[in-house]
């Protein structure tokens, strides 16, 4: 069948058109990740415990929401397996209240019993010992496997038709095609538009830093 130079014309700017409004909506819905590493938030009390009276973090990188840094400080975290592991990263800034967040693999490892909680969130949460160059701290509770969740700016969560405490799906395309459910959603002044996973949720999805993922109300 023979096609003239009008109806290819036709033709080629449908799928223009197409292809037009489908990269629209995928901006619309699209979030980057962000792939988290177990880490350590200290109180002003621990870190001095742990580094030294009057001890200040120094910090090396900025992370994606502002304010937050990594640290040049690193610590070992031990359980009841006393298998310990080392470097642990510290973030600043400091906190009212100790807290380290591992995987579930790190779990096994130390022999731990952490429950899945939005950071911040660690009442009745699990036992760890950290262990600092100067001291040593033992936290009763405070070790958790941080939730899922995605950041997101007040402007940003009125384009996804979200607010803050609300919970979605999230859908991970390529080759280990997955999903995500019940990711929170964290709505704040401050916040930058990302999804925080940690490293058993990016192996598993065959992703890392940088990823695309999108959102399923």
């Amino acid at each position: 069948m023979a096609y003239d130079d009008k109806i290819v014309a036709e033709i080629v700017s449908r799928v223009m058109a197409g292809l037009g409004d489908s990269t629209a909506s995928g901006s619309n819905d699209t979030v980057p990740v962000g792939v988290s590493n177990r880490h350590i938030h200290l109180s002003t009390a621990d870190l001095e415990t742990l580094f030294g009276a009057g001890y200040q973090l120094t910090p090396i990188k900025d992370l994606s929401q502002p304010g937050q840094f990594a640290c040049k400080e690193t610590l070992t975290i031990v359980g009841p397996s006393l298998r310990p592991i080392e470097n642990v990263r510290v973030l600043g800034p400091v906190r009212k209240a100790s807290q380290v967040e591992i995987s579930r693999t790190d779990s096994f490892m130390l022999k731990v019993k952490p429950p899945v909680r939005e950071s911040g969130d660690i009442a009745g949460s699990a036992p760890v010992t950290i262990i600092g160059p100067k001291g040593v701290v033992t936290l009763k509770e405070g070790c958790i496997i941080a939730n899922r969740h995605i950041h997101m700016s007040l402007e940003e969560g009125a384009q996804f038709g979200l607010s803050d405490g609300q919970y979605v799906d999230v859908e991970v395309s390529g080759e280990r095609r997955t999903k995500f459910y019940d990711v929170q959603v964290r709505v704040h002044k401050d916040f930058r538009l990302e999804m925080h996973i940690d490293t058993d949720d990016a192996n598993s999805a065959g992703i890392g830093n940088g990823a695309k993922v999108k959102i399923v109300k």
